[in-house]
């Protein structure tokens, strides 16, 4: 009776997997700020671009699909950028990158801004943390 040895394959999906773990948050937009670590589980691939409205450790906003998402911008004009896009769009996941320096009070002043321009659900981003 012969089998086929399966474990090979299995070996080879799981590496696969490991490597596009990886490499997918490398392919997402956004300001460079250094997220707090966190054990939370990680959410389920989006099939559409996220949003990314990110604040610098100096309290700075940034958006990720502006015209220029290098450059810092008011809360009030991060306001109505997202309005427009949910209003086009309103399965459009938002996702918060918050600098772990930053004030708390102004992540939850983003998220409030977010909820006014008519986000349904924000995700807040953070780093795996390290188990070593």
């Amino acid at each position: 009776m012969a089998e086929i040895n399966v474990v090979p394959y299995i070996d080879v999906m799981l590496v696969l997997l490991v490597v596009f773990v990886v490499a997918a948050p490398l392919l997402m937009q956004g300001v460079e700020v250094d997220l707090p670590e966190s054990y939370a589980q990680a959410i389920d691939e989006q099939s559409k671009e996220p949003v990314i409205a990110s604040i610098k450790a100096n309290g700075e906003y940034f958006l990720n699909v502006h015209s220029d998402p290098d450059k810092a911008m008011p809360l009030s004009s991060l306001q109505k950028a997202v309005a427009r896009i949910v209003e086009n769009d309103p399965t459009i996941p938002v996702l918060v990158w918050g600098d772990k320096n930053v004030a708390y009070g102004k992540v939850v002043e983003l998220m409030g801004v977010l909820q006014e321009a008519g986000v349904p659900n924000v995700g807040l981003v953070t780093e795996e943390e390290d188990s070593s």
